[in-house]
């Protein structure tokens, strides 16, 4: 191989399509056009020998020689950015930088629009992205470079990612607003739901995988019971809507339910057994613990999700976060 025809841009294109798998994507995490990133691959692909990514369907797929060497670049890329990043200067306000954060809908309702006021305001140009993805795969897409801050629920981070607790959340009940059947047992927003009338009543279920089982399930099957869940969807926001619209009950976090009150005709209770707090937490990579830019992201979040919230709903619901 020729190392003189080789530049530091072939790699970065190599990097990005490993992430993407299509040029146009790729073109735009590295600010390049789509003819520009074919014509850097052409040009690796002739120093290397290899095709390097072969299309199927609209995927660009890679081969053999391109997964060996995707870690080693990776890697050498993460060292020359940790290097910079210790002497780089991070103004908002003029910074065009892109940065890719991950969350389920229920955090992106949460963080995105605030987060979104306060960068617009101090960074015009500042381009941020969240995606939905499992999280049993979010850290291995932040050591990949596919990813610069995650928040999600409280996981067991390898070493080499850092962490901050942001909130500390927990389920809910909702229902449309006068369920019938609950108004028939002289029940009121904010009071618990008795576990025999819960389990008579069919749910729907925000489950991601399909699963039709939820924290409280196994509540639940101590004292015997089990409820019927009759619908699952992958996202909270689809939970709402539904309830709204059926006589199915829901659960969804607390801070979720806040941002819905005045929106939709729900009312709000709490399940019959005490609902597991959960800390939601954001992450990054430990080596950019010292880069200006994921500080200033990681603060803006901080800030973000510290905002008053506002309606609230009744006191019984609305229990200590500390």
């Amino acid at each position: 191989m020729n190392f003189s025809a080789l530049d530091l841009n072939l790699l970065r294109v190599f990097d990005a399509m490993m992430a993407e798998l299509s040029t146009v994507r790729a073109g735009e995490r590295v600010g390049l056009s789509q003819p520009a990133v074919s014509s850097a691959l052409g040009r690796l692909r002739a120093l290397l020998d290899d095709e390097l990514f072969v299309r199927e369907g609209n995927q660009m797929m890679p081969t053999a020689r391109a997964l060996e060497l995707r870690q080693p670049i990776r890697q050498a890329l993460a060292g020359m950015e940790e290097a910079l990043a210790t002497t780089a200067v991070f103004d908002p306000a003029t910074s065009t930088r892109s940065f890719m954060l991950i969350g389920s809908d229920y955090f992106s309702t949460l963080l995105m629009p605030p987060l979104a006021t306060r960068v617009a305001e101090a960074a015009p140009s500042v381009t941020l992205q969240m995606i939905d993805h499992a999280s049993s795969e979010v850290f291995e897409m932040l050591r990949d470079g596919r990813a610069d801050i995650v928040i999600d629920r409280l996981l067991e981070p390898p070493e080499w990612v850092a962490s901050s607790k942001v909130l500390q959340s927990w389920l809910v009940c909702i229902a449309k607003q006068g369920h019938p059947l609950l108004a028939s047992h002289g029940l009121r927003p904010g009071d618990a739901i008795p576990a025999d009338l819960f389990c008579a009543v069919p749910h729907i279920l925000r489950s991601a995988d399909g699963s039709r089982t939820g924290t409280i399930d196994p509540a639940l099957a101590r004292l015997g019971l089990a409820r019927r869940v009759m619908v699952t969807v992958p996202h909270f926001q689809a939970v709402a809507l539904a309830v709204e619209s059926s006589e199915m009950l829901g659960s969804i976090p607390v801070h979720f339910a806040r941002t819905l009150i005045g929106r939709l005709k729900l009312d709000v209770f709490m399940p019959p057994m005490e609902s597991p707090k959960m800390d939601v937490t954001m992450y990054w990579l430990r080596r950019f613990d010292g880069d200006p830019g994921s500080a200033w992201l990681r603060s803006e979040i901080a800030h973000a999700l510290a905002a008053p919230e506002t309606p609230s709903f009744s006191s019984s619901v609305e229990r200590s976060e500390n």
